[in-house]
């Protein structure tokens, strides 16, 4: 198809206005001899000819040795999975395939001297707006020295010259030429949802939660990897410098007098930057409103993986290296990385930012804030502020244990009384179904002031009987009031292994520490098989060995924590919900005193061998205790996953008798 421009011509030169012109690739399916599709075939500034054959077609598809009347190949590359044919002939090119059908194929001129010697943008747009586009253009026009770009529609391209003549009227001011460059066929995965759906976000929460959307292979991420060699041979190979970022992504703020990254391409020993992108977000877009650079002002705290993209001076780093998704072939990098900003509510539109991101992960961003006022004019909605509590120290430090039991009555003096012993001043104890004499022993401790006991509201908050004990376990004094909390369960024994084995040794050692973990070391039954009335402490003295991978609960945690409101609420494992402005307030040790990473902070529950510590504490974890304590516990169910039962499996998993202790 020939190339059309939105009624301007097709300007070369020097850009000294904005300049909009609408592209399409000749795109089309060929089905015939191992040959997919064809998406394009160019003759280039360099006298050769070019066809780039879709995914899924090999390079034993085509003859290298020709044929009769047939061009012969001074190459057949893999690219990703395509193909790309390399020869001398000019249009039309017969090329032979190995089934010993004949392809013939009309080229194209390239058209390199739209942006040559131009800082110009390779970007993709899924269903980015105007305004957004505009906003992406200006800024880095006005801040960065852009003059061209090359955006490709991803999505199926509806009144093109509709949109070039909005957007070429939107950029007036803007000396800058941009090519719009829409393709037939789609360039994703035919059987994935398209890549701009929550679904799909690196961050979002509650995936496997989610209905796997319809496949869009318009919108989903890319399949043809070729369309990054299509790009630059047909009108990338003689720019200045290419930086591959997408219309939702923008260079960050570079200090007064700094290099450009167009400039940085260029002053590389090989031509190739790098360019590591976060992704950021708004805290809230106003509803009715589509999200804006300025909006976003929040960055995700605990953010382990970023986006890796790259910029080029393409004749500099040598038209011959491919050019891939994340890098360039056989061309390093210099070191330092430019950073750049993915605006995660402008690549995933119309969707409420928890969707996208869990909100406790979101910190609002000083620079970002800077960015949004004084760059995009926004008035972005602030993210809440939160107040934690004032730590008292260590005169503050009565500790309470809130738990739940079912049928648990022979284990709960023992229990208490150890807990006691080292330090334990309160328990709160939510019971239901019991028909052991549980309730009548707790409520005689009560009667004793020794626990409070609560009968599980479970039944009318329609939560499972743990997590609705916890919640009710929220409003009461005992937890408002006390200096540190910890959820655990009857069979768990709290094991403090420095100074004298007691909580006031513990926190003594923990300093300003306002979290700990207690890893759980898996105890087994000792070959115990009937139940006697002695004390647990006693008859189980067998466990798993310290380091253990597996079974994957053989190094959960629990966690004692200070009352100081930096989380929301109780949490089986730890603390959740927690305020994300206070996250740098967060002092988590592990069981051994070490640090925890801040990758934990927000919903971490189990140990690995980065963090799992037994030095300082652990979590004596009796879960099985005697075969015939078993039973009956299999026979009670359980009070937080009630619809799984407690079989051979649990019995297997968490039987573990290696070492004494």
């Amino acid at each position: 198809m020939a190339a059309k421009a939105s009624g301007k011509g097709t300007a070369t030169g020097a850009v000294t206005r904005a300049e909009v012109l609408c592209r399409s690739l000749p795109s089309r399916r060929i089905d015939l001899g191992g040959v997919t599709t064809l998406f394009d075939a160019l003759t280039c500034d360099d006298g050769k000819s070019r066809v780039f054959f879709g995914a899924g077609t090999a390079t034993t598809a085509l003859n290298p040795d020709g044929g009769a009347n047939c061009a012969l190949p001074d190459e057949i590359r893999d690219v990703s999975g395509a193909c790309l044919a390399v020869t001398r002939s000019s249009s039309p090119i017969n090329l032979a395939l190995c089934d010993g059908s004949v392809l013939m194929i009309g080229a194209e001129p390239s058209e390199t001297s739209l942006l040559a010697g131009l800082n110009t943008l390779f970007a993709f747009r899924w269903d980015e707006t105007v305004n957004q586009l505009v906003e992406n253009l200006a800024y880095h026009a006005v801040h960065h020295g852009l003059q061209g770009a090359l955006i490709v529609n991803r999505a199926p391209a509806t009144e093109p010259g509709a949109f070039a003549e909005r957007l070429e009227q939107a950029l007036q001011g803007c000396a800058l030429r941009v090519v719009l460059l829409d393709c037939p066929l789609p360039l994703g995965r035919p059987d994935t949802p398209a890549e701009n759906t929550a679904y799909l976000a690196p961050d979002a929460p509650g995936k496997d939660r989610m209905r796997l959307p319809e496949p869009d292979p318009w919108r989903a991420p890319l399949a043809e990897a070729i369309i990054y060699e299509i790009a630059k041979w047909r009108y990338l190979a003689r720019a200045r410098a290419v930086l591959t970022l997408d219309v939702s992504d923008i260079l960050s703020p570079r200090e007064s007098g700094a290099p450009t990254a167009f400039d940085l391409c260029q002053q590389s020993r090989s031509g190739v930057v790098s360019l590591a992108g976060r992704r950021v977000y708004p805290w809230r877009v106003r509803a009715g409103q589509p999200a804006a650079f300025g909006d976003h002002i929040c960055h995700v705290f605990d953010a382990r993986r970023g986006v890796a993209r790259w910029g080029v001076a393409p004749v500099k780093a040598g038209l011959e290296n491919t050019w891939r998704q994340v890098r360039i072939a056989y061309a390093a990098p210099d070191a330092e990385a430019v950073p750049f900003l993915r605006a995660m509510a402008i690549r995933v539109p119309g969707r409420a930012i928890s969707t996208l991101v869990p909100k406790t992960a979101l910190v609002e961003d000083p620079l970002l804030l800077d960015l949004a006022h004084s760059i995009f004019g926004g008035t972005p909605i602030r993210a809440p502020v939160s107040t934690a509590k004032q730590d008292q120290g260590l005169a503050h430090n009565r500790t309470a244990i809130v738990t739940t039991m079912k049928n648990e009555g022979p284990f709960i003096l023992e229990w208490i009384a150890y807990h006691r012993a080292i330090g334990v001043d309160d328990f709160l104890i939510y019971t239901n179904d019991c028909s052991d004499g549980t309730d009548a022993l707790l409520d005689l401790l009560q009667a004793r002031g020794i626990v409070q006991h609560r009968e599980n509201p479970y039944r009318t908050s329609g939560l499972m009987p743990q997590h609705a004990a916890l919640q009710a376990a929220e409003k009461e004094p005992i937890m408002q009031t006390c200096g540190w909390g910890i959820c655990m369960d009857v069979d768990e024994f709290i094991n403090i292994k420095i100074g004298d084995g007691t909580l006031s040794a513990l926190y003594a050692a923990m300093g300003d520490a306002n979290m700990i973990s207690l890893t759980w070391r898996l105890f087994g039954n000792a070959e115990t098989h009937s139940y006697t009335d002695q004390f647990i402490l006693d008859q189980f003295t067998r466990c798993a060995p310290e380091v253990i991978r597996k079974p994957h609960q053989a190094w959960g945690f629990k966690t004692l924590f200070r009352n100081i409101d930096i989380y929301k609420k109780l949490g089986v494992h730890r603390p959740k919900g927690l305020r994300p402005d206070l996250w740098d307030q967060v002092h988590w040790l592990n069981g051994s005193g070490k640090p925890m990473p801040k990758e934990m902070f927000r919903n971490g529950w189990r140990s690995t061998l980065e963090t799992y510590g037994y030095d300082w504490v652990s979590l004596n974890h009796y879960a099985v205790r005697s075969a015939e304590s078993f039973l009956v516990k299999r026979d009670r169910g359980r009070v937080n996953h009630v619809d799984r039962d407690q079989g051979l499996n649990y019995w297997f998993r968490m039987n573990h008798n290696v070492q004494t202790e």
